[in-house]
């Protein structure tokens, strides 16, 4: 199968991309920065720099790799969880206009599956209002939203 991983590089999708590889699929990672794509390609997969706000550039790369499916694990948190409220407001345009783009870029490749991440905690008003955009927009397009509770 060929899988896209958008958000390839994080805290997930660093750990998933290998298991996909060692499944025998063929992985695209895409990642925001040159670092990125050094660590994706010496993982062995296709890397992609793409910003998920460009959605023309978005677009060509996810129809040029011709998925199979497209895996969203992109988001835009600090590492250090106590930042996370200042950075709401970043993270919430991933899980809106990022989440849109890359569904239509998806649709335009043809994909037949799309699988994303949603949270493990909660969130008050406008990063909860962006997180359940987020799985609206996943859910309407027919996709999967993977959602951890703790």
């Amino acid at each position: 199968m060929r899988i896209f991983v958008a958000g390839a590089t994080g805290v997930i999708g660093i750990r998933l991309v290998p298991l996909l590889l060692a499944g025998g699929h063929t992985v695209a990672g895409m990642t925001r920065s040159p670092q990125g794509r050094e660590r994706l390609a010496a993982l062995g997969a296709e890397a992609v720099v793409c910003d998920v706000f460009d959605r023309v550039a978005l677009t060509e790369a996810v129809t040029g790799f011709r998925p199979d499916a497209v895996v969203h694990q992109l988001t835009d948190l600090p590492s250090d969880p106590a930042l996370i409220p200042s950075r709401g407001s970043a993270n919430a345009r991933i899980r809106t206009e990022g989440t849109a783009n890359l569904i239509a870029a998806a649709r335009a490749a043809e994909a037949p599956r799309f699988v994303a991440q949603s949270i493990a905690w909660r969130l008050d008003g406008d990063a909860h209002r962006s997180i359940e955009e987020h799985e609206r927009l996943v859910l309407d397009t027919g996709g999967v939203v993977e959602i951890v509770d703790e």
